[in-house]
């Protein structure tokens, strides 16, 4: 049996990428690169326990990293609405399309469209692909009896720790990070790199790489990112936090808080220099004249 990358990708109908409890811009850039190859391919989602911060706002798709697991079911939720005020739930298929009705209790009102809370859950999947990770405690979900009978892949910079019966198919190997293996998966599978893709890579391989000063960067770290730049990937800048200012900086003020005080401190030493100034002027002239002695004639 070809248990290639591609072999797997093309043999599955549909596809959950599922990202590490504690993630970095290395791991989401690799998970959505691939999401956004397989996108047009396959129906695949890509998930994280944990909701995306501003850390990542730079990648692109970062919104479609959802936090369920699954969309095989539909699930309709009606909050700060009173179970019991509901007097039944009945459904038609009208032209076609399924109506869902929810009728209230007589003198009742009906649950509002701001109540209405829609979510998805239960595994449809039958490939799951882990990307990045240390062991199973960084896919808490995988313990889901739902993921008994789907195919587990992982893809990583080093094997993945198991300690249960999960039968996991990987495809670790050293790199500079998960978006540098991404990379060369997607390439060797003979998947297209659009631009989109080749950014999110870019901005993995930097992250990881900590700007190639990484001992793990190699030829080909260098060699796949000029590829990644011909494919039309842009380097995007990074989102400062207080973490990335010098010591001494004050990142919590605002520039122009900043700014106010510097110029304060140059009107103050310049104050105090035209003083001196002044002080100097003041003195009396004949202090600065040259002294001239005279002798006295003795006889």
């Amino acid at each position: 049996m070809d248990n290639s990358f591609k072999n797997l990708i093309d043999s599955a109908s549909e596809v959950l990428i599922l990202l590490p409890s504690e993630s970095f811009v290395d791991q989401v850039s690799a998970g959505l690169s691939l999401y956004l190859t397989l996108r047009p391919l396959k129906n695949v989602s890509i998930s994280s326990l944990n909701p995306m911060t501003a850390e990542f706002s730079r990648l692109i798709g970062v919104d479609k990293i959802g936090t369920e697991v699954g969309s095989k079911n539909l699930t309709i939720k009606f909050t700060n609405y009173q179970a019991e005020d509901v007097d039944k739930v009945s459904y038609d298929i009208e032209n076609g399309q399924f109506k869902l009705t929810v009728s209230p209790k007589s003198g009742l009102n009906s649950p509002t469209k701001e109540q209405i809370d829609i979510s998805y859950s239960g595994v449809g999947a039958d490939t799951v692909i882990l990307i990045g990770g240390e062991n199973e405690t960084s896919f808490p979900i995988l313990s889901n009896p739902e993921f008994k009978d789907a195919k587990i892949i992982h893809i990583g910079i080093r094997f993945l720790e198991v300690t249960s019966d999960l039968q996991i198919l990987s495809f670790a190997s050293p790199a500079s990070g998960v978006s540098e293996l991404m990379a060369n998966l997607i390439k060797e599978s003979g998947l297209s790199i659009d631009p989109d893709i080749a950014t999110n890579l870019l901005s993995g391989i930097e992250d990881s790489s900590k700007n190639f000063q990484g001992s793990d960067v190699t030829a080909l770290t260098f060699e796949i990112f000029a590829e990644l730049l011909k494919l039309g990937g842009i380097r995007m800048p990074k989102i400062l936090s207080s973490d990335n200012f010098p010591k001494g900086s004050i990142p919590t003020k605002p520039f122009t808080n900043v700014r106010s005080q510097q110029v304060k401190q140059v009107e103050k030493t310049t104050k105090v220099e035209e003083q001196k100034e002044e002080e100097v002027e003041e003195i009396p002239q004949s202090w600065t004249e040259p002294k001239v002695y005279t002798g006295t004639s003795v006889s």
